[in-house]
């Protein structure tokens, strides 16, 4: 229960209160475009297209199940994008452009989420250029703390090179067990290290949230009384207030 169960929640329950969201999944596996009901079949151009400038974003996005919430779905063949831009000029910026022509067309989109693949190559490199803050799902484990400092060192290095105005807007501890000892040892140690940074929301491992992508459903869908979603609807609402605070 990691980046793409959090980016699909948030995003739906950030849609559940009338923001008008964009979730634009840039991991090959297009898992983030499967739990919001965007098939295989649906997906003849995807963020791929995008990244190679054949299409913009407006003309892959598709409704999902969820009102106000729009997704523009990836496949397998994002995975070529890194090797296929290796030489090309402002490659970084790829998406940035996309996104800049998106928010034209569409001036009342409030979020953008970008669901990045699990390593930090071309793909992520090029949401992190592109975003004005970095939200970190991580899960309360031993060596989820090794990934942290590794991800914390290229916000720092692309905010160096590429984006000046790139911030941590926090760490979201996921599949958390106040009844376990590693679950508090991990949160007392990031919110030594991180202070504020961290979200007083933490997720709940929740049986109900593991169900839900293989419903084609949010959590908030499935079973929005679950402990599980209403840690999301919580956490929406710290979101929303950091942003408008920011």
């Amino acid at each position: 229960m990691g980046k793409t169960t959090t980016t699909i929640n948030l995003g739906t329950a950030l849609a559940a209160v009338g923001e008008k969201v964009l979730l634009i999944d840039l991991d090959p596996q297009g898992n983030a475009s499967t739990g919001l009901g965007i098939g295989p079949a649906l997906r003849e151009q995807t963020t791929y297209d995008v990244l190679m400038e054949r299409v913009d974003l407006a003309q892959i996005a598709h409704k999902s199940i969820v009102p106000n919430l729009t997704v523009a779905p990836a496949g397998m063949d994002l995975a070529g994008a890194e090797v296929e831009l290796i030489e090309t000029p402002r490659r970084h910026y790829r998406l940035a452009n996309a996104i800049e022509k998106a928010v034209e067309q569409d001036p009342a989109l409030t979020y953008i989420l970008v669901d990045c693949p699990p390593s930090l190559g071309l793909l992520t490199v090029n949401a992190m250029a592109a975003a004005h803050a970095v939200m970190i799902p991580l899960q309360c484990e031993f060596f989820a703390l090794e990934g942290l400092a590794q991800i914390m060192r290229t916000i720092s290095q692309v905010r160096t090179r590429l984006n000046p105005h790139l911030e941590l807007q926090g760490v979201i501890l996921t599949m958390y067990d106040k009844r376990n000892n590693l679950s508090r040892e991990v949160e007392a140690n990031v919110r030594e290290n991180l202070g504020e940074k961290v979200y007083k929301t933490a997720i709940p491992r929740n049986v109900r949230i593991s169900e839900a992508p293989s419903h084609g459903k949010p959590a908030l869908l499935y079973d929005l009384k679950c402990p599980g979603s209403q840690a999301y609807v919580r956490l929406a609402t710290e979101v929303i207030h950091r942003e408008r605070a920011a």
